[in-house]
């Protein structure tokens, strides 16, 4: 049988005891730690309690149905990136999208087979390790990064996001409400790379500004202090850059091909590569990766 490291905590959802026992016993076979919940709330509750590394949960609960518990996991920020595995009977097209749509990762069928089972955790296991690990590079560059959901409630952000929101005195509460409301009006809008939104009913001026959109639908937004030159802006005045070229090295540190960056500062790529050319001995670098890395230590350290 599949063996899964002892470490990873799994959090089973099911009004069934007999069905509980039996994923239970597969699971402690496999050297997992085992939490059990016979309906959502109390699932809620204890996710909140000892976060786990992945939940399964059943979709055909009383009071709390397993869709409904699985859109409350993905409404807390904290809870949100545990990956979620469905069990059901119910095999029809539209259970699945539901509990897709919902929030869940995979869909499993009952009854269940405990090598599937374990093969498809260990999976979605790795998946969300790998998301963990790119959230924590992106912790460590100091940005002020942040993903939001359509309707502009924070999924995910970095802890100087957290900061700079508390310089600002934005409480929970503010985030909740004002800020969501006012990212789901300007989502509506389309913003494009660059696109800036300032914040209102603040004491103190942020501004966020739009970056990309995930391949999962969330939207990529970077908080900015409102007194303070972010951006190319920042790298202008810290690496005496031309305007032009701290517009090139701004994208370049956000990701962007020089196709891209093209397209946004409606340049050829022929023209961005050029600049490139200026900005690296300006730098005493050799290449975009190293100038990228300049630019985004600028950025982490004013």
């Amino acid at each position: 049988m599949n063996s899964i490291t002892r470490r990873d905590i799994a959090l089973v959802v099911d009004d069934s005891a007999d069905a509980l026992s039996l994923i239970n016993d597969t699971l402690e076979d496999a050297d997992m730690d085992v939490l059990l919940a016979l309906e959502g709330k109390q699932a809620l509750t204890i996710a909140r309690r000892i976060r786990p590394d992945i939940i399964l949960l059943d979709a055909i609960m009383p009071n709390m149905d397993g869709f409904e518990t699985c859109l409350a996991l993905k409404n807390d920020s904290e809870l949100a990136s545990i990956p979620v595995i469905f069990m059901t009977g119910l095999t029809d097209t539209d259970s699945i999208v539901k509990g897709l749509e919902s929030g869940g990762v995979d869909y499993l069928t009952k009854p269940i087979t405990p090598n599937e089972l374990l093969a498809r955790m260990k999976v979605h296991l790795t998946n969300a390790r790998l998301t963990n690990s790119a959230q924590s590079a992106l912790d460590s560059t100091g940005q002020h990064l942040i993903t939001v959901l359509e309707n502009g409630r924070i999924q995910w952000a970095t802890p100087q996001t957290y900061a700079l929101f508390a310089k600002a005195n934005a409480s929970k509460s503010w985030q909740d409400i004002h800020f969501s409301q006012q990212v789901q009006q300007w989502l509506t809008h389309h913003p494009t790379a660059g696109h800036q939104l300032t914040l209102t009913n603040l004491a103190y001026p942020l501004k966020v500004t739009w970056v990309s959109r995930k391949s999962n639908g969330d939207q990529l937004i970077r908080l900015e202090d409102g007194l303070k030159p972010t951006g190319a802006s920042l790298l202008k005045e810290q690496l005496e850059l031309t305007e032009r070229e701290s517009e090139v090295l701004n994208w370049v540190a956000s990701g962007k091909s020089n196709r891209e960056i093209a397209l946004i500062l409606e340049m050829s790529p022929r023209t961005v590569n050029k600049h490139l050319e200026q900005i690296f001995p300006k730098l005493g670098v050799e290449n975009r990766t190293s100038a990228a890395a300049v630019a985004l230590k600028v950025m982490a350290t004013h």
